[in-house]
């Protein structure tokens, strides 16, 4: 069983700068693909970021594109989300996934950190 634990949320002005951390159980972190989902108040879940298991590829959510910028550190176990200009529609619950398995699908969840961004 994989456990993931995600911090670094909190309260920021618009404009400010946040970094997600996510931390993940397992001794083969390195061929995890990782990736960041959200939740804001009366919306549907939505992909933010994604990192493959090689760290050669990220992708992005059209929404946080050139703010956003995923990475993913094996020595550590963690992925993290540096989040820069941020905007109050970017107030969500942040979700750290772990997609291990080969089979695409993100089968391992965090249990979330809030971000609030203010105007």
């Amino acid at each position: 069983q994989v456990q993931l634990v995600e911090s670094g949320g909190g309260v920021v002005q618009a404009g400010g700068s946040l970094r997600l951390s996510c931390a993940a159980s397992g001794r083969t972190f390195n061929t995890y693909s990782m990736g960041w989902f959200r939740q804001g108040p009366g919306k549907e879940r939505e992909f933010v970021s994604g990192i493959r298991w090689t760290g050669d590829m990220t992708f992005y959510g059209d929404s946080v594109k050139g703010r956003f910028t995923i990475s993913k550190d094996n020595a550590k176990n963690t992925v993290y989300l540096q989040m820069n200009s941020l905007k109050p529609e970017d107030t969500a619950v942040y979700y750290c996934a772990a997609s291990i398995g080969g089979s695409g699908a993100y089968n391992y969840w965090g249990q979330g950190t809030q971000v609030t961004v203010s105007s």
